[in-house]
């Protein structure tokens, strides 16, 4: 029977095991078809090359015909002359002039102020006048023909038929009505007076633009541009070993790259590239893997870790993949750094170098002049880490942006004088997106902050603001509590010193600390330290009782941080720092009460769990001391040193380290430690030998 359960308990652990490697073997493929399918379909020309650079490679030999592309800036120029040639096309519209005609005889007819013989007279005259201006046409002022000159060419079409013309030959409103007040005044027959505004209200534009039609010919005027220069015949030599790469031979091998890729990216060669893709980003999580399980197995064992972390690197690779699809001259402006800073924050520096080349090789595959970014990447993100070393303020992070902003900027120089001999091919736009990436890593700070949500951590910034004693939290503990809250203060003291000294989080076992007792503040004058007027209210309580209140300021504080949304890493330190130990005092006196019967332990125990961290076993050791130490009268320095060490050592009798990764020599570490705060509180003089 106790050979099928162990088999059974055997088994079950086993399964675990595997389940738990599963997991994290899960999560790092999730991250490998993320990371694929956000790869192009293309494949990569193998061949690195630079405008004035001698090929290093073996002669190229054109493996298919392809047509050389022209410049950027020679398409330009001629984008710019064929929209310079281009016009805008306004239609005449014949109609016009009879709206017109109708509208003036309805606005004389409502005058009735001229006779017979005098509207005939005004009607032929004014006839005359509309015919003239119509036919020669009004032309519809538009925002396109602002700041042009008169002589400014336009298509004017009529009939089918576009007649180029300058604008300024057209009538505006402004010029029909100076013909108009010229004309009337010498036309027999006619009351100026009375015409001159019915003729006025009726102009109207009748060369009207067509906005639709003049896109349309500017659109076919670029059509026409030719994008290519040539051809490169199949067999012809590109370019031989150790020539200089010339403009024209730059030209030539930057189409056939452009051909290459988009030549690799169908049918089987896509199936062939794709399965090269994926060994090679395989091998990166790999190695990135077996880092985490080889030297930071602490992190690699929890899920959420990995997931963080991938999470970065799949985050960057997609917003670098969208960046490149709008415009790759904007790649510069991709704030990579973001991910070795958000690492640093929440882990370490030799982590966050190790997260940032993982994400600069993944990206090596995407984007042109690799080595080029690889060596610009690597040595900004090592700048960035060691500026976030110590990251205990939000301004280091704009000392950090300007780092970046500086770091991008002397390289990039370096390059250009090693390439081009000289600053004059210094491009401005690229300092522009330098600027613009150190910008974005500001975004850091809220980007923790959200992952700190999310992901339930806690970073250095969040602890120093945590930290702070003029929080609402621990004002409160230290206007009900006011012991307590002294008790906490001199304890986070000792805690911080000791995890400095063992090399654990000094500022987690700080914060930890003050908040560890803020269940008591709910019933202050149970505990001793804040008996100030002599009254115990134990004495009225059995001791089980005594005992259910005191061990009860451990639940009691971690629903009141959970109800203050304290991180989980400092509630740790509330749920853990009694561990599964007994109320001695009550405990005690209670067995001197029963005598021989039997006690139920239970009632007078924590309920734990036991510390599983340096920084939760050093505010045990630290918090029981301390509190310990208050019941000596005229400590020396021999009766601290042995209540130091049979208070710790009790506590690993009764197994309260043995989740902990304290080692003997952090304990022995810590002990000296507590020791010297402890002489340095009670103003104790060392003693020394005699004679000396």
């Amino acid at each position: 029977m106790l050979y099928s359960t162990a088999m059974k308990f055997t088994l079950t652990k086993k399964q675990w095991r595997n389940y738990y490697q599963v997991n994290k073997i899960v999560l790092f493929l999730i991250a490998l078809v993320i990371l694929l399918a956000l790869f192009p379909r293309e494949g990569k020309f193998k061949y690195e090359f630079q405008r004035g650079k001698p090929w290093q490679n073996d002669d190229l030999i054109a493996p298919f015909d392809f047509a050389v592309l022209k410049q950027q800036s020679e398409l330009q120029k001629e984008r710019k002359a064929a929209l310079a040639d281009s016009y805008l096309f306004f239609r005449f519209e014949t109609d016009k002039i009879e709206y017109a005609k109708s509208d003036f005889l309805a606005r004389l007819d409502r005058a009735g102020q001229v006779s017979s013989a005098e509207k005939e007279l005004t009607i032929n005259a004014v006839f005359s006048l509309l015919d003239s201006i119509y036919s020669h046409g009004i032309i519809e002022m538009v925002p396109q023909l602002e700041n042009k000159s008169p002589d400014f060419k336009i298509a004017v079409l009529k009939e089918n038929v576009a007649r180029i013309v300058p604008f300024g030959s057209l009538y505006s409103i402004s010029k029909a009505n100076e013909y108009i007040l010229m004309n009337i005044a010498t036309a027999q027959g006619v009351n100026g007076k009375l015409v001159l505004p019915l003729i006025q209200a009726t102009l109207t534009h009748n060369v009207m633009f067509d906005e639709e039609l003049t896109k349309i010919q500017k659109e076919q005027s670029l059509a026409n541009i030719s994008i290519t220069r040539g051809m490169v015949q199949k067999g012809e030599r590109i370019i031989a070993k150790g020539d200089l790469v010339t403009e024209s031979k730059f030209q030539q091998l930057e189409s056939i790259r452009l051909e290459f890729e988009s030549k690799s990216g169908a049918g089987y060669n896509f199936r062939i590239i794709l399965l090269g893709r994926l060994i090679l980003i395989s091998m990166a999580l790999f190695v990135f893997g077996l880092f985490l399980f080889t030297f930071r197995h602490d992190i690699y064992s929890v899920n959420r870790n990995i997931v963080l972390l991938l999470l970065l690197i799949t985050l960057m690779v997609s917003f670098t993949t969208l960046v490149m699809k709008v415009n790759v001259n904007y790649i510069m402006a991709v704030p990579i750094c973001l991910v070795p800073i958000i690492v640093r924050t929440f882990y370490d520096t030799r982590l966050a170098l190790f997260v940032h080349i993982i994400t600069i090789i993944v990206l090596g595959f995407l984007v042109p002049n690799s080595f080029e970014f690889l060596f610009m990447q690597l040595i900004t993100g090592i700048i960035t880490i060691i500026s976030v070393v110590h990251l205990h303020n939000r301004s280091q992070f704009f000392f950090t942006s300007l780092m970046i902003m500086l770091s991008y900027s002397i390289i990039y120089l370096g390059m250009t004088l090693m390439q081009e001999g000289s600053v004059e091919q210094l491009n401005r736009v690229n300092f522009l997106m330098f600027g613009i990436s150190a910008l974005l890593t500001l975004f850091s700070y809220p980007l923790i902050y959200l992952f700190e949500r999310i992901f339930g951590m806690i970073t250095d910034v969040s602890l120093i603001e945590l930290s702070d004693t003029n929080s609402s939290l621990l004002r409160e503990l230290a206007i009900k509590s006011p012991g307590t809250f002294q008790h906490s203060l001199i304890v986070s003291n000792i805690a911080e010193e000791a995890a400095r000294a063992i090399g654990a989080n000094s500022l987690l076992a700080r914060t930890g600390a003050l908040y560890h007792d803020i269940g008591k503040m709910d019933m202050p004058m149970y505990y001793i330290e804040n008996q100030t007027v002599g009254i115990n209210p134990h004495d009225d309580l059995s001791y089980e009782e005594s005992a259910r209140i005191i061990t009860g300021h451990v639940i009691r504080g971690i629903e009141k941080a959970r109800l203050h949304k304290l991180p989980e890493a400092i509630i740790d330190f509330i749920r853990t720092h009694h561990g599964t130990r007994l109320t001695q005092y009550f405990f005690n006196k209670y067995k001197e009460e029963v005598g021989d019967a039997p006690i139920d332990e239970s009632s007078f125990r924590y309920r734990g769990p036991v510390p599983h961290s340096k920084e939760t076993s050093v505010l045990m050791m630290a918090d029981s001391i301390e509190a310990a130490s208050r019941s000596l009268k005229a400590p020396t320095e021999r009766q601290v040193s042995d209540l130091v060490e049979r208070l710790i050592d009790n506590q690993m009798e009764d197994r309260q380290f043995k989740n902990s990764p304290l080692t003997l020599k952090d304990i022995t570490t810590i002990k000296k430690i507590i020791k010297k705060k402890l002489l340095s509180i009670y103003h104790i003089r060392i003693e020394y030998p005699a004679g000396q």
